[in-house]
């Protein structure tokens, strides 16, 4: 009879029927039943009889072998000379056996252990954090320039937001409400508008937050002030409110001049229409958009507080204030300091439900993917179970970063559904091993079969998953440092519980399957026709010796890989990779660079308008930008002035700076000596007076910074900068006018408290680039020493790069910025890949098969079915992400799509087909 065992090709119908051994009755569709044993003969006689003759195995080369195993050559053909280096994977495929038998003789020990520790580790959740997450620290380069920046401007220009505010001058954020008004008509430069501004603005200004003493915060006690007032929320608005008649219709932008006082507008007003121009600005025609800004106090820690405390009681207030309001000819927007921060928080609430629905998803496939009609062979309670053993991962890999203190962010909240996918992967893998074992050797025997097959297998992709993650180390984004902290902890507990805890279980259901095999062939004419049909529905007995093959597999054998290997097929999968490239290349230029903080919110959120107006309206002109002079100089040396002078040009040429908004200290008190006919080029004049000067323009006071020693050691002036609204406008401005200030003469720097966030679109590409290079040269090394097959470690890395190349191009398409969360995803790609194409192009080379066509169609039997698990349980386990409110959870759910698509595709048809022509 020629039966075949473990990972090799079922029989044909006409095999099958022809190899019925004496005295078997042949049941319906040719498929033999053994007569029940003796009761006389011992269990050891009955396996030495029924147990089938080596030779009737097939062939011991015609047997496909799983990763990690290699199938011995025919005794009678020649040994054919390979390149093997399986120096490693050998004695590990000895060692796993080893364990394959201690976990199957002790199932109990290795299952109570493994829980216990959970049990253990879980308590670590209680040590889930509760204070805010700060953003500025997960999601802006760790040592970024701006930082280091800001440290220099905190260290020697003081400021007082409760005398002399100016938000320009300001190192860091400060507390503020915002609220942008839009017109219903063509223009709100109209007395009906904005007197109904004011009242919006009059009833801002009126709220009161109550405080925990039965205090209340008014607005005009928070605010940040000049001089004694507060400082107005919109500059126009304010000189309209204090004289009605002014004229609206010869306003000039951006610059008003006021009886002889510049009055900057830029970013007040947006949507606008210039007319002629009046001077160095133009006569404001007609605006759409107005922006009221309410600074407060933050300072002072207690100020602070205060300011908080109104801030939350304008959020909570705002839109009954709007509705009691009525307002007719006007729409507004809302946004505080405080918002981002809160809306955040809330993002990561709303996908806690999403976590059920994903384990119920996954049990299901699970539970589809492991069932049979027969009831010794099905696995549904051992899949159900492997669902479970991961989720004992998450809890323990978690638990422990908790105890040992590593930050939990918001995005470690998608780890448990990537590792929910992929920690199945090994189950399939284990139990389809599982399935090809004859129902007649010991569990024991079984198992350590199953062990030194498959476990090498499972150990080489869990470490390069593993490396992967661990590699993201290196970024310069926290959020992803702890992202790939938690995540690569939690996959070698998922590594460590397949091999130990699960092991245990398929032990414990091999007993089962002996009790119920013994139960089912026990003499008692009484019941067999019920335990055939309550057992072995349509007929589907156990072959007891064998294979138990999944109608997949025989799909890639039968159908599927002839197809591929079909010379019209094959160059059909040429064109369509040529396409996929040149796709995924013009993709990879069009990627857009860096986090736009409005998608740290869901979509319902109040921002997602406020942002949407300010980018349709606003966006013309950008943050106003410290230009510094970090060193002291002698400023009253004509040619040291000339320098600086010519550095301020260089940046006012540039084409993201407005050359009219120009604001520098030195440059006034030119003309201020000039025309007090003093000697500016004289030290001792140049510093007497200076102090006149700066009380004379209190603005400049904190401008220039003067040493104990009557010295100037730094100093500043302000520049605007426009037309930044892309994140590669943002990039290309902050690295050209560092590039300024690095190539300038005179020591400059440029400084403004945006540049903090603006860093991570000069950070994130050399970020990805380095870890990508990183991860990929640690899975080439770890391919080279534990794969015994160093062709497949060439198309493995070839596999890498081309998943990654059609991961980052058609991100482009699909509106997925490269930014902190997908470098993560793309990280995660390079194990992906490395799974797919290791495992397919491996039982390539081992195959036994003399025609390339032959191995390709083998390879895709063996190990066919459980890549496209793989790929669909790892899509089922992230797909519930795509119904989530927030960018982060859907970028996540997108890319981890695109992987998953294009990896499975390499494996199952790319690699195949490339390798036939090799």
């Amino acid at each position: 009879m020629s039966r075949r065992s473990s990972k090799v090709a079922p029989r044909e119908p006409h095999e099958a029927a022809a190899g019925s051994e004496a005295g078997s009755e042949p049941e319906e569709g040719g498929r033999p039943t053994s007569p029940p044993p003796t009761p006389a003969r011992r269990p050891a006689e009955e396996r030495e009889r029924r147990a089938p003759a080596p030779e009737a195995l097939g062939p011991p080369s015609e047997r496909p072998q799983p990763l990690g195993q290699e199938a011995p050559a025919e005794r009678e053909a020649p040994r054919r000379r390979r390149c093997h280096t399986s120096c490693v994977e050998r004695p590990l495929s000895r060692s796993f056996g080893r364990l394959g038998r201690a976990v199957a003789t002790h199932p109990w020990a290795f299952l109570l252990a493994p829980m216990a520790l959970t049990a253990a580790l879980g308590s670590g959740f209680a040590f889930l954090p509760e204070e805010e997450e700060n953003l500025e620290e997960q999601y802006t380069p760790v040592g970024g320039p701006a930082k280091a920046e800001r440290r220099f401007v905190q260290a020697h220009f003081s400021t007082d937001d409760a005398r002399r505010f100016s938000a320009s001058r300001m190192s860091t954020e400060t507390n503020f409400a915002s609220v942008l008004v839009v017109s219903d008509a063509d223009s709100l430069l109209d007395a009906e508008v904005f007197a109904e501004v004011s009242r919006l603005d009059q009833a801002v200004r009126g709220l009161r937050a109550a405080v925990e003493n039965g205090s209340q915060v008014r607005y005009h006690e928070v605010c940040a002030k000049f001089k004694a007032g507060c400082v107005p929320p919109n500059p126009l608005l304010y000189l309209w409110q204090r004289n009605p008649a002014l004229d609206l219709g010869h306003v000039t932008f951006p610059v008003l001049n006021l009886s002889g006082h510049p009055i900057f507008l830029a970013g007040f007003f947006g949507g606008n229409t210039l007319g002629e121009w009046l001077g160095p600005s133009r006569r404001l025609a007609a605006s759409k958009a107005m922006h009221l800004l309410y600074f407060l106090q933050t300072e002072e820690p207690e100020q602070s507080r205060r300011s908080k405390a109104w801030l939350v009681h304008f959020l909570d207030q705002f839109e009954d204030l709007q509705s009691r309001l009525a307002l007719r000819t006007i729409k507004v927007v809302y946004f505080t300091s405080l918002s981002r921060q809160l809306e955040f928080e809330a993002t990561s609430m709303t996908v806690i439900p999403l976590f059920h629905m994903a384990y119920v998803l996954i049990i299901l496939f699970a539970i589809i993917s492991c069932f049979r009609l027969n009831c010794i062979r099905t696995k549904m309670g051992v899949a159900v179970f492997g669902v479970f053993n991961v989720a004992m991962a998450v809890v323990s890999g978690f638990g422990l970063m908790l105890h040992i203190g590593v930050p939990f962010v918001i995005i470690v909240a998608n780890s448990p559904f990537l590792i929910l996918g992929v920690g199945v992967d090994d189950m399939f893998i284990m139990i389809s091993a599982w399935q090809k074992t004859s129902l007649l050797v010991t569990v024991r025997e079984r198992l350590s079969s199953v062990y030194s097959k498959v476990a090498v297998s499972i150990t080489i992709t869990s470490i390069t998953n593993v490396l992967a993650f661990y590699t993201g180390i290196m970024s310069s984004f926290r959020s992803v440092q702890y992202f790939c902290i938690y995540t690569g902890t939690t996959l070698v507990f998922c590594y460590c519980y397949k091999i130990t805890c699960f092991g245990a279980v398929m032990a414990l259901d091999g007993r089962r399957e002996v009790g119920c095999l013994h139960w089912v062939k026990k003499p008692d004419p009484k019941y067999a026709s019920l335990k055939k049909t309550c057992c072995f529905p349509l007929g589907s007995v156990p072959d007891e010796y064998g294979a138990d093959n999944h109608p997949m597999n025989l799909f890639f054998r039968d159908y599927f890989g002839p197809f591929l290997t079909t010379t019209k097929c094959k160059l059909f999968v040429v064109l369509t990779y040529i396409l996929y490239i040149i796709s995924s290349i013009y993709g990879c230029f069009h990627v857009q660079e860096g986090l736009d903080l409005r998608n740290l919110a869901s979509d319902d959120s109040y921002i997602i308008p406020y942002f949407n107006i300010e980018q349709d309206y606003f966006s013309e002109y950008g943050p106003r930008v410290m230009v510094i002079v970090t060193e002291s100089i002698n400023y009253w040396d004509e040619d040291v002035r000339q320098e600086l002078e010519k550095c301020l040009i260089k940046f006012e040429e540039n084409s993201y700076v407005d050359k009219n908004l120009t604001e520098f200290w030195l440059r006034q008190y030119v003309k201020y000596m000039k025309n007090s006919s003093q000697d500016i080029n004289n030290k001792k004049t140049f510093m007497d007076n200076l102090s006149v000067f700066l009380s004379t323009f209190p603005i400049f006071t904190y401008d220039v910074n003067v040493s104990s020693s009557n010295e100037i050691t730094s100093s500043r002036g302000f520049i605007q900068v426009m037309s930044v609204s892309s994140s590669k406008s943002k990039k290309l401005m902050l690295l050209q006018l560092r590039d300024i200030a690095d190539k300038c003469e005179v020591p400059l720097m440029v400084y403004n408290q945006a540049f903090i966030y603006f860093d991570q679109f000069a950070a994130i590409l050399e970020n990805t680039v380095r870890n990508v290079i990183v991860a990929s040269v640690a899975m080439f090394i770890v391919s080279l020493l534990l794969i015994p097959h160093p062709v497949c470690s060439i198309w493995v890395t070839f596999a890498i790069a081309s998943v990654i190349v059609g991961v980052t191009g058609f991100m482009a398409f699909w509106k997925v910025n490269l930014d902190s969360i997908s470098m993560i995803n793309l990280v995660i790609c390079i194990g992906f890949s490395f799974d797919f194409s290791a495992h397919i192009s491996y039982a390539f080379v081992s195959s036994s098969k003399t025609t390339v066509n032959g191995k390709a169609t083998d390879a895709l039997y063996m190990l066919g079915y459980p890549v496209l698990q793989s790929a669909i349980s790892t899509i089922i386990g992230v797909c519930v992400l795509a119904a989530a409110k927030a960018y982060i959870f859907r970028t996540f759910f997108k890319i981890m799509f695109l992987v998953m698509l294009f990896g499975a595709a390499h494996g199952l048809i790319f690699i195949p087909v490339f390798l036939t022509f090799f």
